[in-house]
């Protein structure tokens, strides 16, 4: 009788893990969509220009979701195949650690964890089940691990003599695609200042403040206080600065905004977000925010999916970026898609020339394309990166 018992509870956690490994296919296929598989069709002209540009994206979720980055699949957004496809030189990895149930924009707490059952699902490590910090170095090895398979087709860039490095080899090799790491939410400090100097030695060089609910750092846009910095928050943006770690501002309340701006001595990005003026929205920017963080030095991705742009279409995208030009300067716009967060875009990451062709059709000057395409981004990283030259002193 025992072992029959022992034999129905194996039977029985063979189908769980199975039912959830599936699961975690489902969702993410279900989550991460397209509004058509067709590409957008391009004019020669804007193909033509599109090749010679260095195109960077400042956000992507991928890591989340249990694909390998080197493979080819058909749901989702980000592969390196398809990063190749759409001569996409940079992309940032954001690494996503926990994610409220009923997420929405408006009021989320931090109660409920989505991601521990994608952490099931997807057999990630036992520490990551009670460790937010563990969740993110669990995907940034990942990352990692990818690029050393990679053959030498994807580069982690960490220090700013790796991108110039890079930028100099991918003149010469349009496959070569290069990665960054950065986190969604400073919650992965599992509320301790030490935890920064942790991250960056995983190799995470641009960490957002906060997601989808306040955490021990900040307010969040769409959290319960919609306060500001919090006292640990600061000794976080002293600790990043001090380190070379970009601060994102994405998702951050209006209050953070202001209350990072006011001490910041290093320019910030708001990695993936729209403009107001195009699309009313609690996330995104107003005209005021747009030119502070231009008189930053900072940079402005806008994104794809709805709720940045409203429609998730190529001319509500080109409209945000013409916008946000004509208000923050040319020198401070660039992309941040959101692909793979759980968003509904025009195409994924194989349709980046329609934004090329969208903003030519626009009357764009062809420089101002080549700056908002990725050049800003990457001169950004080139100017913001960490030296290698830098040994970072401990945090007390």
């Amino acid at each position: 009788m025992k072992r029959v018992l022992v034999a129905l509870l194996a039977l029985m956690v063979v189908a769980v893990t199975g039912f959830l490994t599936v699961g975690a296919r489902i969702t993410d296929s279900r989550m991460n969509t397209v509004v058509s598989t067709a590409l957008p069709a391009v004019s020669p002209v804007a193909a033509a220009l599109h090749r010679r540009l260095f195109v960077a994206d400042m956000h992507a979720d991928q890591l989340l979701w249990g694909r390998d980055p080197l493979e080819r699949v058909s749901r989702g957004h980000v592969d390196v195949p398809r990063l190749q496809e759409g001569g996409v030189a940079l992309q940032v990895f954001s690494v996503v650690t926990k994610t409220p149930r009923g997420m929405n924009y408006d009021h989320n707490t931090g109660d409920t964890d989505n991601v521990l059952l994608l952490a099931i699902a997807e057999h990630w490590p036992r520490a990551t089940y009670t460790s937010l910090r563990a969740r993110a170095v669990y995907q940034a090895d990942k990352l990692r691990d990818a690029a050393l398979r990679s053959a030498n087709t994807l580069t982690l860039i960490t220090t700013r003599e790796e991108m110039a490095q890079f930028v100099e080899r991918r003149a010469g090799d349009p496959a070569q695609v290069s990665a960054l790491l950065a986190i969604e939410g400073l919650h992965a400090l599992d509320g301790k200042l030490q935890s920064v100097d942790t991250l960056y030695a995983a190799g995470f060089r641009m960490m957002g403040l906060t997601h989808f609910f306040d955490n021990e750092v900040a307010a969040s846009a769409h959290g319960v206080t919609h306060a500001g910095l919090t006292p640990l928050g600061r000794e976080v943006i002293a600790r990043m600065e001090s380190l070379g770690i970009i601060v994102d501002l994405a998702h951050a309340s209006a209050q953070t905004v202001q209350e990072v701006l006011a001490m910041a001595t290093r320019p910030v990005v708001v990695s993936h977000t729209g403009v107001a003026a195009t699309c009313p929205g609690p996330r995104n920017l107003t005209d005021d925010q747009l030119r502070a963080i231009a008189a930053n030095g900072g940079l402005v991705g806008i994104g794809y999916w709805d709720g940045a742009v409203c429609k998730p279409t190529v001319n509500s995208i080109v409209k945000a970026i013409v916008y946000a030009v004509k208000v923050a300067g040319a020198a401070h716009v660039a992309l941040g898609s959101d692909f793979d967060g759980a968003t509904r875009t025009p195409f994924d990451t194989r349709g980046m020339a329609a934004i090329t062709d969208g903003l030519l059709k626009a009357g764009m000057e062809q420089d101002t394309i080549a700056a908002v395409m990725g050049g800003n981004t990457r001169d950004f990283l080139l100017q913001q990166l960490p030296s290698s030259s830098s040994t970072p002193r401990a945090s007390r």
